[in-house]
């Protein structure tokens, strides 16, 4: 599974979640034409210690429907961020992914943005499979 992202959502991602550190970041990923042109940053609505969760309210979630259809484009997935962690799924990530999403998870060192990884849960819920993210510049 190849997934585009244009560089300057990439560069939102990589700022939003330097800015959070040490909590987790979140957002959602907004596609058009083949490729995520916008990484639509939420509030990590969690009580439950966010250096580790994240959650996305039915509120963000709904904004981030509003914001890819003000684009003409499409809500494909959502990101966050794992502060001195992997950019790899955790099991609380496992139990809380949804079907049909891509999921892009980008590793947070002592503040600095590292490691980007993109997510697909597989269909019988038993693990994500990685995919190759790769990078485009727009002019």
């Amino acid at each position: 599974m190849e997934t585009f992202i244009d560089d300057k959502a990439l560069g939102a991602i990589r700022r939003h979640a330097v800015g959070t550190f040490p909590d987790e970041c979140c957002g959602a990923l907004i596609e058009a034409d083949g490729v995520i042109v916008e990484a639509f940053p939420l509030t990590n609505t969690t009580s439950a210690g966010r250096a580790r969760r994240f959650r996305i309210d039915a509120d963000g979630y709904r904004r981030s429907e509003a914001r890819a259809r003000e684009l003409d484009a499409a809500l494909v997935g959502f990101y966050h961020s794992h502060p001195n962690a992997p950019a790899r799924p955790s099991e609380y990530d496992l139990e809380h992914a949804w079907p049909n999403l891509s999921y892009v998870i980008i590793s947070v060192n002592r503040g600095e943005a590292g490691d980007a990884t993109v997510w697909r849960l597989r269909d019988d819920r038993s693990g994500f499979d990685e995919g190759e993210l790769r990078w485009q510049i727009q002019s």
